[in-house]
């Protein structure tokens, strides 16, 4: 078994990691915080050496100090996920800044337009890919309830408060913020039908880490325009609105015929399989082990 272990926030990441032994692969999870985290580099170092990886994901570079895998096993391959958009923010941009480039052996750019940026980092940047989903969160699509219950998962911004607010006041619209582990995560995720998706930014149209997530519980997904899509295509695997007017007649639809778009819902959930962790990180960590 390669023994691997991925390196970052779980509330965040904990639903896009390998969470049982898969494809040849040993995982584990190590907590790391970044600057909100009170260890130091020589304790996080010793907890991930206690697993003996032959790889480390780490999940955001920047949220290791420097220095944080200097002395682990020089056999061990690090490689890096960039999971915040560059494009056109200065913020992911100055935050990716502060990580250790020459700490890693590649690294994987989910969002394909931030690529350049993350090259100007002096990352050596190897793919693009979206985020894999734990394979405990897949669920076959079933008949909706009546009415639909519909989700929203991740923190609030402006933007996304100006889109959903209307929502919210009009049907039952829970809102979960990031943080939902385990357990707790699979029962909101079972007993939803719906999920909206909406970007951090008013037309910055990335694919949502979530999207995928709601594709595999079997939901039917209201995304905003998409720059880029991933294979996917709006009216076959999820449905597009492009303002908070479209979202509101989408959604008063679904009450009114909560099957409408059953097909799409279907569609949406096979699209997504292809990115069940159990099939993408062991194929990750072969192609990095022998690169």
């Amino acid at each position: 078994m390669t023994r691997v272990v991925f390196l970052g926030r779980r509330a965040l990441f904990g639903a896009h990691v390998l969470s049982a032994p898969a494809g040849g692969v040993q995982p584990a999870f190590v907590e790391a915080r970044g600057r909100a985290d009170e260890r130091g580099p020589d304790a996080l170092r010793a907890e991930i050496a206690g697993h003996a990886p032959d790889v480390v994901v780490v999940l955001r570079p920047d949220a290791i100090p420097p220095g944080t895998l200097d002395g682990l096993d020089t056999t061990a391959k690090v490689l890096g996920v960039v999971a915040d958009p560059l494009h056109g923010n200065a913020y992911h941009q100055a935050e990716l800044a502060r990580a250790d480039a020459a700490a890693f052996d590649r690294v994987i750019v989910t969002d394909p337009r931030s690529v350049d940026a993350a090259r100007a980092l002096a990352l050596p940047v190897w793919r693009t890919l979206p985020l894999p989903v734990d394979d405990a969160l897949y669920r076959a699509p079933r008949p909706s309830g009546r009415p639909p219950r519909v989700v929203y998962l991740g923190h609030a911004s402006m933007h996304r408060e100006e889109t959903l607010i209307g929502l919210k006041h009009e049907f039952d619209l829970p809102h979960y913020a990031y943080g939902l582990l385990g357990e707790e995560l699979r029962e909101v995720l079972h007993e939803a039908d719906v999920g909206l998706v909406v970007g951090d930014d008013a037309g910055l149209g990335v694919l949502d880490h979530t999207m995928m997530v709601h594709l595999a519980a079997g939901h039917l997904v209201v995304a905003e325009p998409l720059h880029e899509r991933r294979g996917l295509t709006p009216g076959v695997h999820y449905l597009e609105a492009p303002d908070r007017d479209a979202f509101r007649r989408i959604v008063a639809r679904l009450h009114a015929a909560p099957d409408a778009w059953d097909r799409v819902r279907v569609q949406g959930h096979h699209a997504a399989r292809r990115c069940a962790a159990s099939r993408v990180w062991p194929r990750i960590v072969a192609d990095l082990l022998a690169a």
